[in-house]
């Protein structure tokens, strides 16, 4: 295993929502690899299959997945409520699933409009409501949004994805002044513009390349899903113990 060592994760239960690939998966994986019991929901079976595989290939606890759309919460909540069955009260729940598909201002409707808010933002509520009673009987634990920085620069065809992304850092504020008496640390991650599968396949051209070189401060560098992973690790371990409400900004320095 390369990169730090958090030995408070040993054992902690995680939950992952959209664990099967991007950002998701690499945070399923580094979970593995300190020797937590990672569990995550998808919807791609193959992806979610082949993750598991593969960690378990390399000696690793069998991640624990389960079919799951996020959009439907009644079974996101009996989803948790398996995890906590199975491995004991949930120490980090990680809200990571998302969809950033665009869309032009003329193209939203109200039905399109409610599903990217089910897809992107509420699931990030309900799965906290879910794990918090465990998790605070347990004696606390953390709980990571993940948002975005498209709704920091007003990026264009993205706004009911920007809106919700938005919108998950002021429920992690309110949601951590709630939840901070019960030792529940409440976080949010904000990435930039990360080079996953998805990304490189689907956005990722010259243009694009020319547009990351020219406003990230660190121009040479191209995010990388473990950059993510490696923010979510330092909050959901005991060195981050004092950090609670805030954003921590991973885009390599956008300008």
């Amino acid at each position: 295993m390369t990169g730090a060592s958090y030995p408070s994760l040993k054992g902690q239960v995680v939950f992952v929502s959209g664990g099967a690939s991007g950002i998701g998966a690499e945070i399923v994986t580094q979970f593995a690899r300190q020797g937590a019991q990672a569990a995550f929901v998808d919807i791609d079976d193959g992806k979610a299959e082949a993750l598991v595989a593969a960690l378990e290939a390399e000696g690793l606890a069998r991640p624990y997945y389960q079919h799951c759309d996020i959009r439907d919460i009644p079974a996101l909540r009996v989803a948790i409520g398996v995890v906590i069955g199975h491995f004991g009260p949930v120490n980090t729940l990680v809200n990571s699933a998302a969809s950033d598909d665009p869309h032009t201002i003329a193209e939203v409707e109200p039905d399109y409009w409610d599903e990217r808010m089910a897809r992107n933002l509420r699931h990030h509520f309900f799965a906290a409501q879910a794990v918090r009673p465990a998790m605070s009987e347990a004696g606390g634990g953390s709980i990571i949004n993940i948002g975005s920085t498209v709704w920091l620069f007003g990026a264009p065809n993205t706004i009911a994805y920007a809106t919700a992304k938005a919108a998950i850092t002021g429920m992690t504020r309110s949601m951590a002044r709630e939840l901070g008496p019960e030792n529940i640390r409440v976080n949010c991650v904000i990435p930039g513009w990360v080079m996953t599968e998805r990304q490189l396949a689907t956005y990722i051209d010259e243009t694009a390349e020319r547009q990351i070189s020219t406003r990230q401060a660190l121009s040479n560098r191209r995010i990388q899903p473990a950059d993510i992973a490696n923010m979510v690790l330092f909050l959901a371990a005991d060195e981050s113990r004092s950090c609670a409400g805030q954003n921590f900004i991973v885009d390599a320095g956008w300008v």
